[in-house]
């Protein structure tokens, strides 16, 4: 009767670590198999637009006509009458940015057990139109001076362009857009089973004002 009870118990300790190692292989491999599903389904995003902002900018210029001599080794600058000129130009910009997908692979996938990490690639800022508000252009003219020349207002209006550029660390382009592509990638990762308290998602480095400018395209 023990005999038969200690064979028993063997085979019952054999078959429970069978399944144990079963369950185990199987939970391994379905972590295996978790990666490239993942991988797959977030390059599918392709190129992601996470956010739109609408910037106005006024650009002024001012200059005065002067008479410019030197008597007795004395320079001089006097201002003509009538020689200044002044004009505001309002430029409205739109500015997105985006995050490209396509190069997305396992080295943006951190996994510790139940928790996970998604290193989003850098994001990419768009400068996409510029456009100058004609009717709310204000130009004065003295009576000596000229108008500002099609050659002048263009270049005027590429100096708001690179205001506008140098505006945009102050944007809070980059937090948007990591906010705005977690709103995308956390229900497809909790769809994998997942929870919402172990789901991270981050740039690889928080970004300074020079980093922004090498960010922009077009």
């Amino acid at each position: 009767m023990k005999q038969t009870r200690t064979i028993l118990t063997g085979l019952f300790l054999v078959l429970l670590t069978v399944c144990c190692t079963d369950r185990h292989s199987e939970t391994t491999q379905q972590k295996q198999d978790t990666v490239p599903l993942m991988v797959m389904q977030i390059r599918q995003c392709s190129r992601l637009y996470t956010t739109e902002c609408h910037v106005r900018k006024i650009i002024t210029s001012d200059d005065q006509l002067q008479w410019q001599g030197s008597v007795m080794s004395h320079s001089f600058k006097i201002n003509v009458p009538g020689g200044q000129r002044k004009i505001a130009i309002p430029i409205d910009a739109t500015v997105k940015a985006y995050i490209d997908f396509n190069d997305f692979s396992k080295r943006n996938i951190r996994r510790q057990g139940q928790k996970i990490e998604i290193i989003l690639p850098d994001p990419k800022i768009e400068l996409t139109a510029t456009r100058i508000d004609h009717e709310e252009v204000q130009e004065y003219v003295g009576l000596t001076r000229s108008k500002f020349s099609d050659a002048e207002r263009a270049k005027l209006e590429q100096q708001g362009r690179q205001a506008i550029l140098s505006d945009l660390p102050r944007l809070n382009l980059t937090n948007q857009a990591r906010e705005n592509a977690a709103r995308i990638l956390v229900p497809m990762l909790e769809e994998m089973g997942f929870k919402d308290e172990d789901i991270t998602i981050t740039f690889r480095k928080d970004f300074n004002a020079s980093d922004l400018i090498r960010l922009v395209e077009g």
